[in-house]
């Protein structure tokens, strides 16, 4: 569904809808029609396949050899293992001649540097006005992670800061829900560069203090506190009580496979009153979908605050570099009604090209370049010494957040991502990581101090 044929839709609390979601119930609103969360499967699973699937994902108790396929955490379309900043750039080893050539014409949009409107460039104008970078690439560098300043002095291009003023809970809305409200003037994301005319939101600057951390063994270690800072700010002071939260991009890797995953998979294991008593409790985090119109398991993004790998996409469109799509059709970007300058300048709208700057087709090509993005194959996975740290990994109880193993379901819309057994070591859910975390924001169901499991797949890369 598009722009106008979305159906609204508005509730205060929405862990209603986990045991709806759980048991499979098509959810819709009065306004609208009635559509199914397209994370479940659709395909029921018979008993039998339930069964084997069961016995396929189940802890291993065996730590003296490796798992079957365990050297494949992206099943069948695992890739070799490069040493080289290409390590995470490389197509699905399973997408097929079309697919690579759709790979490719998306790699070549999700590296294009977006210029400002207008321009003789008219398919490539409409960055800004206010925009963190002019590409996808410039962020997740080489498809993996940014890469935080190592001090005062370096370039903040794979960070920014996300702002929230204290107010309670804005009313979910399917069209652009706030759990937490924006700063009235800077929006929600605080952009540290303008186009030509404008004058940019803020600088980036940190600060770090150097912190003992004592050991158990009797060693000590020393971390690096941060403090960020919105230096230089354009447009005036932020609101009373702004909260500001760092974000770094994540690594690109396998999310077509995550985005595979049933949610009733992923809802098994929430427990967020800790009924089993293992001193964790994961809970789901439900939001609203921009690209369907309907509320889905959020599992992307720092706090599982995005349901689909498109709607990650278009909201790195619109926030990040001020570019418009079907999914977030305004053009400004995160521009608010009291940047009056900012609202004033060109777009890069060509009514030939669309009613957009990103239209459909640009987004389905990023799109399918970001879910298709291989994992790499694991390295030393049956020496000794790594074998013998699974088992102090699972003996310590990390896998009770970074499950290990999950079945995508056989009807995936890419034929590349069925049926693929998975190792990415998270159970996408919210987890509670204390005030020595905490950025005090919520997003979709989670709290100021809870975030999503990371997957640990490619991240010795």
């Amino acid at each position: 569904m598009r722009s106008s044929m979305r159906p609204r839709w508005t509730r205060p609390n929405s862990l209603w809808l986990i045991p709806l979601l759980a048991a499979g119930v098509a959810l819709g609103q009065p306004a609208g029609p009635v559509l199914t969360d397209l994370h479940l499967t659709v395909t029921p699973r018979s008993d039998a396949e339930r069964d084997r699937i069961a016995a396929v994902v189940a802890p291993t108790a065996d730590f003296t050899t490796p798992e079957p396929f365990e050297d494949k955490p992206g099943g069948a379309g695992t890739v070799r293992a490069m040493t080289t900043a290409d390590a995470f750039s490389q197509p699905s080893a399973n997408v097929g001649f079309d697919g690579e050539l759709s790979f490719r014409v998306g790699n070549g949009l999700f590296r294009k540097l977006w210029v400002q409107a207008p321009a003789s460039t008219m398919a490539s104008d409409g960055l800004g006005p206010f925009y963190n970078a002019r590409a996808c690439q410039s962020c997740h560098i080489k498809d993996g992670r940014g890469h935080p300043p190592e001090s005062a002095e370096d370039d903040a291009v794979s960070i920014f800061l996300r702002v929230s003023v204290p107010g309670g809970a804005a009313p979910m809305d399917i069209s652009g829900w706030h759990p937490t409200l924006p700063d009235p003037v800077y929006g929600g994301q605080l952009q540290d560069y303008a186009t030509s005319g404008l004058r940019a939101e803020y600088s980036f600057a940190v600060s770090y203090v150097e912190e003992a951390v004592s050991l158990s063994g009797g060693e000590a270690a020393s971390l690096r506190v941060p403090t960020y800072t919105a230096a230089d700010l354009g447009y005036g002071p932020l609101a009373e009580g702004a909260m500001l939260s760092p974000r770094v991009a994540p690594q690109m890797i396998g999310l077509g496979l995550v985005e595979a995953i049933p949610a009733e998979d992923i809802l098994a294991h929430a427990d967020p009153d800790d009924l089993d008593g293992d001193g964790i409790s994961g809970r789901a985090s439900v939001v609203p979908s921009l690209e369907f119109g309907v509320p889905m398991l959020g599992r992307f993004g720092w706090k599982a605050g995005t349901p689909t790998v498109r709607q990650q996409s278009a909201d790195a469109f619109a926030n990040d570099m001020g570019i418009s799509s079907p999914d977030v059709p305004h053009p400004w970007g995160d521009c608010t009604e009291a940047q009056k300058d900012c609202l004033a300048m060109p777009t890069g709208v060509q009514p030939r090209l669309g009613d957009t700057e990103a239209p459909d087709p640009v987004m389905e090509l990023v799109t399918f370049y970001s879910q298709n993005l291989a994992v790499p194959a694991r390295r030393d996975f049956s020496k000794p010494e790594v074998l013998r740290g699974k088992q102090v990994f699972y003996e310590t109880g990390c896998t009770g957040c970074h499950t290990p193993k999950f079945v995508t379901r056989r009807d995936a819309p890419n034929k590349a991502q069925s049926f693929q057994l998975i190792w990415p070591y998270s159970d996408f859910l919210l987890h509670d990581m204390g005030e020595g975390l905490a950025d005090g924001q919520r997003v979709g169901e989670a709290s100021g101090t809870e975030w999503r499991t990371p997957p640990l797949w490619g991240i010795g890369l």
